[in-house]
Parts: structure tokens; sequence; C-alpha cells
């Protein structure tokens, strides 16, 4: 920024002071104006202020547009719970507005309920085809049901309608790499960072300009190459240590490694030690969010020449490296290197009887006892209910090991009827020193039930601002394990059976 662009900021930033304090209809106007300019330069916190003082005006037009104005600022600047409850307020204000209606729609997103959220977009869509927020929320909840040419479909038409609109290019850019487009996703995700505002440095452009270095750098090789028969099930048996699954590999053909069946990491993991000894380069700097005080961790980004594990075979596999290695935290082991199928696109079964999963793009269809509605955004996830009106999204994590809802959901079901037991918990960025057991919990995934149970609860922001959601607890291994678990992307389901 300029000298002179700076000091018209502060004049700005005084004026907007003391216009705060005689908000009226007379200068709500000056104050949405001063909102619209803060939020395109990115600075979300003054916009949210400025939108949030001029709904303090009795003209209902106005007011609107303020409210607006402050969810679109609270889900950029992650305040999901915020956000959600002003935009509750917005649905009550303009009940009849389709663009208000969307806002609401995307909040609903933010607070990690998929289905409503994509029952209202297709409520706007079909009233109002050519309202692009609308278009670009189906699209996102189209793909996170793996129904990717038709959200690329509806990314198109928003982009259509506001070419110049960075979030639908970002959103573009993400469905167009999982449909192995890597080119195109390139030239999005190119589209997404030349138009942020110059003060926008959040967590999901450093993600955008990582992921582009990091696609150019495959040329024309494509990323994720996996070999043979694209329909084959590959059958692979595991053990069981401390509560994880382990799958047998080898990378690079040099090292035999013990992966850790990891659906809760958004790629292939290796330690700093397996990545040396298996000649593993980094490639760009990233960023990774964990449980753990250290909550968004500086990572490296490269790639697996070929990873094969058991007759899958997989070259040009991007691969998180844990390197700076975390230290000083009183590590209690080495960190373990995970795989994840899902993180490949590729479906899975896990028989824990058997000591068997089954991975492929399409796998068998069995009969199950309980089907849990699946989303995929960027992890695996699947919507329960905390104490009978409380719904909230887990991310099914066969790396974890409990039963855990995030902070956020435990404060949401007010002061606690049994006393907190403290905890020591170690996740992928160090100890969670707030961690702790909440006894008395009611929890509930369609015909499974838990009553009085206890949870753990973990500090779950760091997950939640990386992946753009509220995400209200975990489901690990002490879950998983009694039953037959089939995660199907194909058919957007969980199923579990006994």
């Amino acid at each position: 920024m300029t000298r002179v662009r700076a000091s018209s900021l502060t004049f700005a930033l005084i004026v907007l002071a003391s216009v705060v304090a005689f908000t009226d209809s007379r200068t709500a106007p000056v104050l949405l104006q001063f909102g619209d300019l803060m939020f395109s330069e990115g600075r979300y916190s003054q916009a949210r202020l400025a939108y949030d003082s001029a709904r303090d005006t009795e003209d209902a037009v106005l007011r609107q547009r303020a409210t607006v104005g402050v969810v679109r600022a609270a889900l950029r600047l992650g305040a999901f719970e915020a956000a959600m409850t002003t935009a509750t307020e917005l649905r009550t204000l303009a009940p009849g507005d389709d663009a208000a209606l969307s806002v609401y729609a995307d909040a609903l997103w933010a607070s990690g309920l998929f289905e409503d959220a994509e029952s209202v977009y297709e409520e706007v869509v079909a009233r109002a085809p050519a309202l692009p927020e609308a278009h670009h929320g189906l699209a996102r909840a189209l793909a996170a049901r793996n129904r990717l040419e038709e959200a690329l479909s509806h990314i198109r038409t928003a982009l259509a309608f506001a070419p110049r609109n960075d979030e639908f290019h970002h959103t573009a850019g993400s469905i167009l790499e999982r449909l192995r487009r890597y080119e195109e996703a390139v030239t999005e995700f190119g589209a997404y960072l030349s138009l942020l505002p110059n003060q926008e440095q959040g967590e999901q452009a450093i993600l955008a300009r990582s992921k582009l270095r990091f696609l150019r750098s495959f040329g024309e090789r494509p990323p994720i190459d996996i070999k043979g028969d694209p329909l084959a099930l590959h059958r692979i048996p595991f053990k069981i240590a401390n509560d994880k699954i382990i799958v047998r590999g080898r990378v690079n053909g040099r090292r035999n490694v013990d992966f850790v069946l990891d659906t809760g990491a958004e790629h292939t993991v290796l330690s700093a030690r397996t990545s040396i000894a298996a000649g593993v380069e980094p490639i760009v700097r990233t960023l990774a969010a964990g449980v753990g005080q250290i909550g968004l961790r500086g990572l490296l980004l490269g790639k697996i020449d070929q990873l094969t594990i058991g007759t899958l075979s997989v070259e040009h596999l991007p691969t998180l490296i844990k390197d700076p290695r975390l230290t000083g935290f009183g590590l209690p082991k080495n960190e373990r290197d995970g795989f994840s199928p899902i993180a490949l696109g590729l479906s899975m079964s896990i028989d824990y009887e058997r000591r068997e999963v089954v991975i492929g793009r399409e796998i068998p269809q069995e009969p199950a006892d309980t089907v849990l509605p699946l989303r995929q955004h960027r992890l695996a996830m699947v919507q329960g209910v905390v104490n009978d009106d409380r719904r909230v999204t887990f991310i099914v994590d066969t790396g974890g090991e409990v039963i855990s809802i995030s902070r956020a959901t435990a404060l949401s079901l007010g002061p606690p009827t049994f006393r907190r037991i403290p905890l020591k918990v170690f996740g992928a960025s160090g100890w969670d020193p707030d961690a702790f057991l909440l006894p008395g919990v009611d929890l509930r995934f369609n015909q499974i039930e838990y009553n009085n149970f206890s949870v753990v609860v973990l500090n779950l922001d760091a997950p939640s601002t990386l992946l753009g959601f509220q995400v209200g607890g975990i489901v690990g291994h002490k879950f998983l394990s009694r039953y037959r678990v089939a995660i199907d992307l194909l058919r957007s389901e969980v199923r579990l059976s006994s």
C-alpha cells in the first residue's frame, strides 16, 4: 500500500469511528459504502464493523443490505456461529428475497448443515436462475456429493454472470482438480489469486498459491496416476496397533512403510524421516491444520514417484511431509505416516473382523444396518445429532481413536451438568491443552444412539478455519471398529453393518 493510500485509509477509519456513534437513515448509506470498500480490499473486520453499525437504521432496505454484509464478512473471517445467528435474522427480515436466502444458505453450509444448504440453493436456483451466488452454492453442494459434472455446470453458470468473483474461480478450480482436469484447474486457481484483494493473505489464499505452484511442477505428468484397471478392487490386509489400522506399503520402490489408514488427512502423509529415506523431494510449502495448540501448521508438499500398497499402485502422488518436525512439545512418539484412499478419489470398505480393506473407484453395494449420507469436502463427513437437537458435522477419521466433539459444539450445549475432566490429548498440531472429557452427552447417528455418553472435547477451530465450515466433531476407531464400514464416494453414503 502506498503512503497516500495508507493516509486515506486512516482518515476513512477516523470518519467511520465518528459515524458509528450517530447511525441513522442518513449515515447508514455512508457506512454501507465504507463496508463495501473494506470488503473489496479484504479488510473483513472493518467491513463487518461498518455493516453491523449500518444495521441500526429504520430503513428496511438499508438494514437488509447491511445484514447481508455482516454475514458475508463473518464468513470470510471464519466466524461461523455469528454468521449463522445473523443469517437467521436475515431470513426473518427478508423472507421473500432470493439473494438474502442464498446468503442464508451460505451460512448453513459454513455451519456444516450441507443438506439444508443444498435444499435452499436448489429452491433459489429454480426461482432465480440468474442469481450467481445460488449457482455457486449449489455447485459446492453437488461437488460434496461427488456429482462433479453437474457441479461444474453450475459454477460455470455462476462465472458467466460474475466473472470477477474470486471465490467462484476457487470453487471452479477445486472441482476441476477433482475431475483430474489439471490444466484448467491451474487456470482457475490463477484467476482466483489475481482477483484477490491486496490485503487478502488468509489461509485459503496461501493454500491456493502453494497448490498452483505444485500443480505446475508436474508439467505434462498427471498427478495421482492410478495404474492398471481403473475398475479393479484392491483387497489389502491390515493389522491393528494402538487403535489404528496399519497397512504396509512401499514408497519409490526403496522404502517399506507402515501407513496408518487415515481418512482424516487430505493427502498421503510422510514423516520427515520417511521422506528422506525414500527420496521424496519437497516442492512447496503449504498449510495443514489439526488438533493441538499450534493449530495451523506450516508443512512441505512433495511428490511420491510411486506408491504401492498391495495391488494398488499410484504414480505422481501428492504428499504432505511433516517437516519441520514437532519439537519442544513433549512429543510422545515419532509422527506416523498416513494413507487415505479418499484423498485419491477412491471408495473403501473396512472389515475389522477379517482384517481387510477393499479399495476401488466403485465398491460393492452390500446391505447395511445403518446408512449415513456422506459429504466430501476435502474430507469425508457425516451428520450427527448431539443432545437431541444440535445437528453437527462429524469427520469420519479412521486414523482417530475416539468419538469427540468440538469445543464450539460443547459451548453451544450450555453449562455442563457434569464435571469436566481434563485430558492430555496429542494431535497432528501438538498437545491440546484445553482438551477435556465431558460426560452425560447423548449422540445419535440415524439409528445408532449413545446415551449418557462421555465424549472428548477438542479445539477444532483451526481445522474448521482451513476447511471453511464448522467441524462439529470426529468419529474414530472406537466408533467405526464395531461395524463393517463402507465409505462410498460414488453413492455418497457411509454404510455400517454389525
